[in-house]
Formats: structure tokens, sequence, C-alpha cells
């Protein structure tokens, strides 16, 4: 007899990624409630959930970081587990705390694995511990401890901040006479950004890839990793674009780097879906960080696997074993993802949250759009500019490449800018299409932008608007009346 999952699911977050757990949930018969704030009220997947709760105001602090009114809701609604998504309370330890307090089956990792991979700091020595590649750093420094460890590592080193993420105070340090500045700049902003002002030093690798390894893990001692994917492309240290498999990385180095994230996850007693991170550089490859949520760009990994990495995640919470083994993971063909921001590339990326007034999301062969926007959506300042992750499945890189620039040319959204042009212009780079890729991939090609601002000017075939080749025609049969 096959052990029941669950009678409903509360997804204690927004857009496209409450979207793609409730497709998940749909297709297993689990019934859904969505929360929205008072900027979602009208957001799609509030009307795609089975039922939807108001929990407050537009800004996070009033609704999806409110945690203790998340669970209330949840309670109150009989959802016996919430899926935290991405971003917002995913990687609190308090959250499935405070679900498992509630009697509420929190689907992520434990509060306890949480805590031992949120201090960089920590996480490092736990993987060095277990025989996980660490690039040579330091523990916590101040600025007179500083010196004498960056001396001894070698210059440059990167600053970094112990207790966050997204390149928040992270610097880049070439001497010395510049590193105490660094030091008392970083752990300000550390202090702002995350309350822990504690900061550390690590040789600095110029121009790394930056390499994820997918890992799954149950509750009954199994472990598996899902293959790579590669994050190099990034703005500010934010991906922007993904793909995979790497376009440098063999099938030994796949291995040894996926044996290595196992072996960092379940040091940690991780269980459920979790990213183990490294920079690799000239073959060899060095523990980053772990990421104990979903990430956003699971999808390609799906893609190229055939695994549905969220209804996995459903399962192991529910006390299921997990439902295939290493051997049986297997990987076909080549999948990118595109991260369409409401941005405007051509003016340093600035948000731009608008009401979309068209909206045409790519379709065809080997295409899939995941989203939380359509025609008639209002694109809220509140939160993440994401609007829609564009994922492309080919044959092989070169298909998945050509299949990519089609379905960014059919792309049709009318209303905020996007970053639709860039990633087209990213697609046509020399060095792209060669897979010469790294971590400054965009601040070594500037002409992107002035590149995406030519093919911005492209309409869509699949464009409500007239068609600019009549227009220009009817143009052009004026002129000529006139100048007769």
């Amino acid at each position: 007899m096959k052990r029941k999952l669950f009678n409903k699911i509360l997804v204690a977050n927004r857009g496209e990624i409450a979207i793609r757990v409730m497709r998940a949930c749909r297709e297993l018969g689990i019934p859904t409630a969505a929360v929205y704030s008072d900027a979602d009220r009208n957001a799609i997947h509030v009307r795609y959930a089975d039922e939807a709760h108001h929990i407050g105001g537009a800004p996070p602090t009033e609704s999806y970081l409110q945690l203790d009114r998340i669970v209330k809701v949840a309670h109150d609604c009989g959802a016996d587990a919430i899926h935290p998504g991405y971003g917002f309370l995913s990687e609190k330890p308090a959250f499935p705390e405070a679900c498992e307090a509630a009697g509420i089956r929190f689907i992520g990792p434990p509060a306890s694995a949480m805590r031992a991979l949120s201090s960089k700091l920590a996480a490092r020595k736990l993987a060095a511990d277990n025989g996980v590649p660490v690039t040579p750093g330091s523990g916590a420094v101040d600025p007179a401890a500083a010196v004498a460890a960056a001396k001894a590592i070698g210059f440059p080193v990167m600053v970094k901040p112990s207790g966050g993420g997204g390149g928040i105070g992270m610097k880049v340090v070439e001497a010395e006479h510049e590193l105490v500045a660094a030091i008392e700049s970083s752990a300000q902003a550390a202090r702002s950004a995350f309350g822990d002002p504690t900061v550390y030093i690590e040789s600095y690798i110029r121009k790394p890839r930056h390499i994820e390894i997918q890992v799954i893990c149950d509750s009954h001692g199994n472990a598996v990793h899902l293959g790579e994917r590669e994050c190099s492309i990034q703005r500010r240290h934010q991906k922007i674009m993904e793909e995979t498999p790497s376009p440098a990385v063999t099938a030994g180095i796949r291995a040894a780097m996926g044996e290595a994230a196992i072996r960092a996850a379940t040091a940690a007693g991780y269980v459920n879906a979790g990213t183990v991170e490294f920079i690799f550089n000239d073959g060899n490859f060095y523990f980053l960080e772990v990421n104990a949520r979903l990430q956003v760009e699971h999808p390609i990994t799906e893609t190229v696997t055939g695994i549905d990495i969220v209804k996995e995640q459903i399962r192991i919470a529910a006390g299921h074993e997990l439902s295939f083994k290493q051997d049986d993971v297997t990987w076909t063909g080549h999948a990118i993802e595109m991260r369409i921001n409401a941005e405007d590339p051509v003016r340093k990326f600035l948000p731009n949250p608008k009401r979309i007034t068209r909206w045409v999301a790519s379709a065809g062969p080997g295409v899939r759009v995941d989203s939380g926007f359509g025609p008639g959506s209002e694109v809220p300042p509140n939160y993440d500019s994401l609007l829609a992750k564009l994922i492309v499945h080919g044959s092989d890189r070169a298909e998945a490449i050509a299949r990519a620039g089609r379905a960014l040319q059919e792309f049709v959204v009318v209303g905020p800018a996007t970053t639709i042009s860039y990633h087209r212009a990213i697609l046509e780079n020399s060095d792209f299409r060669s897979g010469n890729l790294s971590t400054r991939f965009i601040e070594d090609h500037p002409d992107l932008v002035e590149n995406a601002k030519k093919m911005a000017s492209d309409t869509s075939p699949f464009d409500y608007g007239p068609d600019p080749r009549h227009v220009a025609a009817a143009a052009a049969a004026v002129a000529a009346v006139v100048s007769k």
C-alpha cells in the first residue's frame, strides 16, 4: 500500500515559483492554498490555487516574510504541508521549526541542516572536513588579523561576509593597502544586510566558472546528484542565464563534483532538494556554498534528466524514499534557461515595473515558459523583477542556442522594459557560442548593451501590433505622393 502524500499544501510564495509548485501538486492530486499580499491580490498564482488567503501589505516584511501569520493560515485552512519556494522564508531555520511546532510538514531541509550551512565559514569547514576541496582562506578576521592572513594566502583576495549571499558586501582586494578599508566596508554591509558583521577572506580567482550541482537526499539515507548547471553568466553576482551540461565539465569531472556535493550535503544532515555551488578553474573545483532550497534554475535539470524535482521534494517530505537511484540518472541533450526580468538593459538594468499591455509567451518544440504574469498583469515594484523563465531544450548545445534565439524573438512583452534583447545579444556573442565563459563574462563584454539596443527594434511575428513592413511600405507610398 502506498503511503499517502498530503491533504493540502500551502505555497508560501508568489509568482512563477508558486505556480510551478501548484502545477506539481495538481498532477499529484493535492489541493493547494495560496497566500497573497495587497500587491498580488489579482495575481495569477492567486487564481491558480484551489483557495487563497490574504496575508498583509505589499512590502515583503508585511506579508511574505510574516512567518507566524503564514503558519497560522496553513493551520487554519487545514494544510498539512508548506512549500516555501525560493527566496523570502525558504532558508530561514525558524520556518521549519514553526511548521513542526504546528504539526505541519515543511517541504525542504530540516532546520539543523539550514543552520549548519547558513554560515559560509561553518559550511567551508564542514566541506573541508569531509574531503571537499575549498579555496585557500581564513577564518573570521578583523582588520588587524586580515593582513597576516592575506599575506599567507597571497593577493588578490576576496573579502566575504559569512552570513549572507547575493554578492552583498563582497570586495576584491588587489593589494595590502586596500585591505583594511575593504574589511571595514564589508563588515558594515554584512551587519546592515544580515545582522552579522563576520567576514573572512579567501583566494580570489579572477575568471572562474560558477558551477553548481543539484542534489536530492531522502530521510532513508539515500542521496543522489542530478549533474551540473553552468551559472557563470552573472550580473553583480546575480545569475541571468544558466545551462546544462556545462561546456567545460567532462563526465569524469561531473562524477567527482557530484560525489563531493553529496558528501557536503549528507555531512550537514541534509534532506530534500538542495544545490551545492562550486567555483571551477583550469579543471579544478572548489566549494563555494550550499543553497538549502529549490533553485530558480531547477527546470533545466528537469529538462535533461526527465525528473520532476518538485514532485520528488513533496514525496520526500511525506516520508517516501527517492524514486530513483544514482545509476538511473541520465542526461539527454542540452538545456538553457534565460531569466526574463522587468529591467531596462540600456539604463543600467534599472527595474521597470509597469502594467503588461501585451504578452505572448514563446512556444513550439523544446520550449517551456514558467511565469506568474500575463496580459493585463501589474508588475509590482515591491519584489524581484523576474517576469518569466524561458527554458529551451535541444539535442546538443548548438541546437539549444538556436532554439533559444528563436524563442526569444517570438516572446512579446509590451509595457515594462525587459531583458529579452539582452539575452539575444548574449546568444549571438562569439565567446558564449564557443563556451568561453566566466563569472566576468558580462563585465568583459560591454558591447552586449549596444547590441541589445539594436535587437530591441525587432518585432515578433506574434506581436498583435501593426506589421512594421506594412507600416514602412505605407510610409514610403505617402512620401512618394507628397514628393510629387
